[in-house]
């Protein structure tokens, strides 16, 4: 990659951010492309420094930013403009930068949807969708669900209150989709066993010891099991739905497709399609690389 005066400034704003996946996958995708692009690892640890940035990437050269942890719903109030599945989905992953104007996207939602087809075959239209959480990567879901046309969606989460925020706040996008909350220790069983697909929108998963956000028992065959988590290769809940006999798919696939979408976002140019499979294998080794040296991904 040859850096010089024309190059533009892209990059991942978060906290922390030093084992990010996405500098790998996104400039193999630049290079391939032709595009004069750089995409950088950027530390904003805070509220404060969140605005900061923002202000300096109106002025300066940046074609866009993706946004993780812990900014993606406060970045919402910071963006000029919100694009309709960003508004559903609470929360904006994705900033492409025009003319001193920052407008919001959320393409985990699409890149979910992407995801869950080519690697499993699901299609949510008409089927019943458990999701556990109700966080930030929870609404994405939620957004995907109500995209795909789900006919059902239980939301699984130990604050049953948090679970009802979310709810209201899509209630107005369902067309026609039902969506019910309830707790680990109440209806998630009788949920699962019903489900065509278990999502995990939790932070369960990110570490090597973590349990798995539902007891595996639950679990059956014919069911198929999307663990947001790509910092192992494989999760407790990933194992546990593979002994069930589930066909279960761990979050690196959605992880590219965000990415690869937020570049189909910037480049302006529907001929100019951001090379997914590069991009998968450039994120599968910085994985392997980061996770022989025993580190934590975000």
């Amino acid at each position: 990659m040859m850096i010089d005066g024309r190059t533009r400034p892209a990059g991942v704003v978060g906290w922390p951010i030093d084992h990010t996946l996405s500098p790998a996958m996104h400039n193999a995708a630049y290079e391939e492309m032709g595009l004069n692009w750089v995409y950088l690892p950027l530390a904003v640890p805070d509220a404060g420094a969140l605005v900061r940035f923002t202000d300096a990437a109106r002025s300066l050269s940046f074609v866009g930013f993706n946004v993780t942890m812990p900014h993606k719903q406060s970045i919402l109030q910071l963006c000029d403009e919100v694009a309709m599945l960003a508004q559903m989905a609470g929360a904006v992953n994705a900033v492409h930068c025009v003319d001193g104007r920052l407008i919001g996207y959320n393409t985990d939602s699409r890149g979910l949807l992407e995801s869950l087809a080519e690697e499993t075959e699901f299609v949510p239209e008409g089927k019943r969708v458990v999701l556990l959480g109700a966080g930030g990567a929870a609404g994405a879901a939620v957004a995907s669900f109500i995209l795909g046309k789900a006919a059902h969606l239980t939301v699984v989460n130990r604050d049953l209150e948090r679970a009802g925020v979310l709810q209201e706040r899509v209630s107005r996008y369902l067309r026609g989709m039902e969506l019910e909350t309830t707790t680990p220790t109440t209806g998630a069983e009788a949920a699962i066993a019903q489900a065509d697909l278990v999502v995990n929108a939790t932070s369960l998963g990110m570490k090597p010891d973590d349990e798995s956000p539902v007891p595996v028992e639950w679990l059956h065959s014919g069911l198929t099991v999307y663990d947001m988590v790509y910092c192992t290769s494989r999760t407790a809940l990933i194992a546990g739905a593979e002994a069930a006999g589930s066909h279960a798919v761990g979050g690196l696939g959605m992880l590219v497709a965000q990415g690869a979408l937020a570049i189909d976002i910037w480049t302006e140019n529907a001929q100019l399609r951001a090379p997914r499979t590069l991009m998968r294998q450039a994120a599968e080794a910085a994985l392997a690389r980061y996770e022989s040296e025993g580190g934590d991904q975000s």
